[in-house]
């Protein structure tokens, strides 16, 4: 996909693309994040409210999930010592959480506030294309953006995650997986 240049206007009706995120080098430990889904690790099931502050391109696990792939909310986990997120396979309820695409910043020099408006207006429309309105679908989104660092390191992708407000999801809510 071509970097995506700052525009006024809402993108158009699909403004994701429901491709693979690039791994880049602030991704440590592949196998042992990857592979704490299967030891019975439990991460907390509470309501929370997400944001673009929520998770980061830097929360170790979160880089490891692709298109369509659920995860967990962020949790601390004794046996690495820090707060990760793990996949979760959807078909395997409850979920926290949804990718539902990716979005490409275009090249320039780090500026948060700019990098938060584009994810919030694509994310935001993607969202639309899927579900229409939060009232109509009971759920909500929020986006991944890189930090600082991982902007130094050439990271330009936000990913765009579904989730339900009220709590956990019960499997995939993408339209297309139901």
């Amino acid at each position: 996909m071509a970097p995506i240049t700052r525009r006024p206007d809402p993108a158009p009706a699909a403004p994701v693309t429901p491709t693979r995120r690039p791994r880049t080098a602030a991704v440590a430990a592949v196998a042992l994040v990857a592979s704490l889904s299967l030891t019975g690790a439990a991460p907390p099931s509470a309501a929370v409210r997400k944001d673009d502050r929520f998770l980061t391109a830097q929360t170790p696990g979160v880089l490891h999930i692709e298109a369509g792939e659920c995860f967990s909310d962020p949790f601390h986990y004794a046996r690495v010592g820090e707060v990760v997120v793990v996949y979760t396979p959807c078909d395997q309820p409850p979920v926290d959480n949804q990718v539902y695409g990716f979005v490409e910043a275009a090249d320039g020099p780090w500026n948060r506030d700019a990098v938060a408006d584009l994810a919030w207006r694509r994310c935001g429309a993607g969202f639309t294309h899927h579900w229409s309105t939060r009232a109509e679908s009971g759920l909500d989104y929020f986006p991944v953006l890189p930090t600082e660092e991982t902007w130094a390191d050439g990271d330009r992708t936000v990913m765009c995650v579904v989730y339900d407000p009220a709590g956990r999801l019960a499997g995939s809510v993408l339209p297309s997986a139901r």
